[in-house]
């Protein structure tokens, strides 16, 4: 049996068996929800090489197989988790075969950032030609996932979470269509919770919605009644959104991070919990408010730093559970801490100031081991400022070229705006206002 003979086998398969998300797929334009503007763009255009680009149960398939219903070309499907290669280049040979009779041959890869750079090279000189048409779905940034050859022969378009009336829209279809739901019915609180469960997964909302009524069929045949216990008792073993490895992965640890830049520790410790529920490396959390400590608390709070460490240290000995009450203690107090980004900012000045230049020691700096340094004069004229009155002597330390060049610029809150005081009453000739 050929690949094409097996996509078409797969599509008319009986949905009966199919889970309801499979049964539920849109086969018209006017079922679709979600993702307007982006569907007026496409549908407005011939069907062309794209990367669709969105988090799972957004439609990305749905939308593949509209934009390619009306085209007169031959429709093949793959999935990067099963196929390989071998696959691809069967679907090249056809496409390269019809293209001489001016047919189109659409490919759709579902997880196309799951084929490697090989595969994905397989796919370049067909694309180029025009021997297919490829339409690649990913829930994974392409730009991290897909070679640039293949990007630049694709446009790529970014599908978004659907919003609570899209799912709201797609849960009524299901309750009012779907036969396996006839006759079962849902209570209000039980809709609210599936649509704040789905999270914009419009697949994981039916996933949670036919195991509950299966449950319910099974359990309590004389009401079949969706109450919000059930949806409950499904839900809370169900896998959360959440993917170690994938770019979701670093949307929490950012929102995390922004959430303590932006000094809202109830909202830094909510992203921490989801990442810690998900099964999150503790000590990658506590990294990166090691991090977060000097780069966004600096000298404002000094103490961040030790903290920070602290508590890397303790998640690393005494490991889950009881480790999230130290990461809590933790990402709190550096939300509720005074920012500055003060040092980092210095570095980075600095860094850019001697990068490709020569940073000569000035001669009183200079270190003096032997004789033969300090007949060259190192360490001679230096100022010990214990010496003198306060500890501090006014000595030149910057060397030629570099003299009125100021990197650090404490800020004005908790402990570096004594710093900045200090400073502008040591150096009043430096500009720390």
């Amino acid at each position: 049996m050929s690949l094409k003979d097996m996509t078409d086998l797969f599509q008319k398969a009986s949905l009966k068996k199919s889970p309801l998300p499979a049964r539920l797929r849109p086969e018209k334009w006017e079922h679709l929800v979600g993702q307007s503007s982006l569907v007026q763009r496409l549908k407005s255009k011939p069907v062309h090489s794209m990367i669709l680009y969105g988090p799972p149960g957004c439609g990305k398939t749905t939308l593949a197989r509209l934009l390619t219903e009306n085209s007169k070309g031959e429709f093949y499907t793959l999935s990067a988790v099963s196929s390989g290669i071998k696959e691809v280049r069967e679907v090249i040979a056809a496409g390269r075969e019809k293209s001489v009779s001016g047919l189109q041959v659409i490919l759709f890869i579902d997880e196309i950032h799951r084929f490697n750079k090989a595969q994905q090279d397989a796919l370049l000189e067909a694309v180029e030609s025009g021997w297919i048409i490829l339409i690649g779905a990913t829930t994974e940034n392409p730009s991290f996932e897909v070679i640039g050859p293949l990007l630049s022969r694709c446009q790529v378009y970014r599908l978004l979470p659907l919003e609570k009336e899209d799912l709201r829209s797609i849960l009524e279809r299901a309750m009012q269509e779907d036969e396996k739901l006839k006759g079962m019915e849902i209570e209000d609180r039980s809709m609210e919770m599936l649509l704040d469960l789905a999270g914009g997964d419009a697949r994981r909302m039916l996933n949670v919605l036919e195991t509950s009524a299966e449950y319910v069929r099974t359990e309590d045949k004389e009401s079949l009644i969706l109450t919000p216990e059930v949806i409950h008792k499904i839900s809370e073993n169900s896998v959360r959104y959440y993917d170690k490895a994938g770019e979701n992965h670093y949307d929490y640890i950012s929102a995390f991070i922004k959430s303590l830049r932006g000094s809202d520790p109830d909202a830094a410790v909510l992203y921490m919990a989801v990442m810690i529920e998900a099964g999150e490396d503790p000590l990658f959390i506590a990294r990166r408010m090691i991090i977060f400590a000097s780069e966004d608390i600096g000298n404002a709070s000094p103490q961040a730093l030790t903290l920070a460490v602290s508590a890397f240290q303790a998640v690393e000995r005494i490991g889950m559970p009881e480790g999230r009450i130290v990461l809590a203690q933790c990402a709190a107090f550096l939300a509720s801490s005074p920012k500055s980004n003060a040092s980092y900012k210095a570095v980075d000045a600095a860094l850019g100031a001697v990068r490709g230049r020569k940073v000569p020691v000035p001669n009183h700096l200079r270190n003096a081991p032997t004789k033969t340094h300090r007949a060259e004069g190192a360490s001679q004229g230096y100022q010990y400022p214990h010496d003198f009155p306060g500890h501090f002597v006014n000595e030149t330390y910057l060397p030629e070229g570099f003299v009125r060049l100021q990197f650090y610029r404490p800020g004005t809150l908790g402990q570096e705006a004594k710093i900045r005081e200090r400073l502008r009453e040591l150096w009043p000739d430096r500009n720390y206002d």
